[in-house]
């Protein structure tokens, strides 16, 4: 996936208010929208270098978005809005190795009344839902982990994955890593002991897990190594 333009580089002040984050541009300083609801734990020290996306769209208030950090050296995609089309891309391009040859690709389908889950897909005429998770937090130097705080949405995600297994499709959830060289994946037990109970659930019951890196620069983020999950 391409970004329409090329990214503006800034130096971080804050986030605030959770769709807010003021940026040094040039000793100029801009308020950015952060489309990420997320805690961004670790990402957030003031005068990390963050990219920016320029909107020159009239109706828009705020003129700039936050896609990427710099933390600990890493580059760190933050728009969740994005984690989708990464994946859809992924899936459409046969780079993620067990959804390879997937057709009928359809993003954002209900299950049932409450839960749509991010894509349907077939394979040798068997349906698969697929979920996918954005993560951005890493505490140790090549381990990417979710969540990055407590989430009853993501364990109410991993519950109906398991019911769609009983009406008879296959269920995979991908954590999407949008973090720059790790080779690990772990649930944070720590940070959320339920989620972290209902993984265990799921992967008894079938539900498939995966985890995969992308590769990100200013230009471009798209999926390139699968990840070793250590939860195990």
């Amino acid at each position: 996936m391409e970004f329409t333009k090329s990214l503006i580089k800034g130096k971080l002040i804050k986030r605030y208010k959770r769709f807010f984050v003021d940026v040094n541009l040039d000793k100029q300083k801009v308020t950015a929208h952060c489309p990420n609801t997320g805690s961004m734990k670790g990402l957030l020290d003031e005068g990390n270098e963050v990219y920016l996306l320029k909107n020159d769209d009239p109706k828009r208030k705020l003129k700039y978005t936050l896609e990427i950090i710099k933390a600990k050296k890493n580059l760190v995609g933050v728009n969740t809005h994005l984690a989708n089309k990464i994946v859809y891309h992924a899936l459409s391009n046969n780079l993620i190795k067990e959804l390879k040859n997937s057709k009928n690709i359809k993003p954002e389908v209900f299950f049932n009344k409450e839960t749509r889950f991010d894509f349907l897909i077939e394979q040798n005429k068997k349906k698969s839902f697929v979920e996918v998770k954005n993560v951005t937090l890493f505490r140790e130097k090549k381990t990417a982990e979710f969540p990055d705080a407590i989430t009853s949405r993501g364990s109410k995600h991993l519950l109906t994955l398991i019911d769609a297994i009983k009406k008879g499709y296959k269920s995979y959830l991908i954590f999407l890593v949008q973090i720059q060289n790790m080779e690990n994946f772990k649930i944070a037990k720590d940070i959320d002991t339920d989620y972290y109970k209902n993984y265990l659930i799921a992967k008894k019951a079938g539900v498939n897990f995966l985890a995969y890196r992308c590769y990100i620069n200013s230009k471009k983020i798209f999926i390139e190594k699968k990840l070793k999950i250590i939860n195990e």
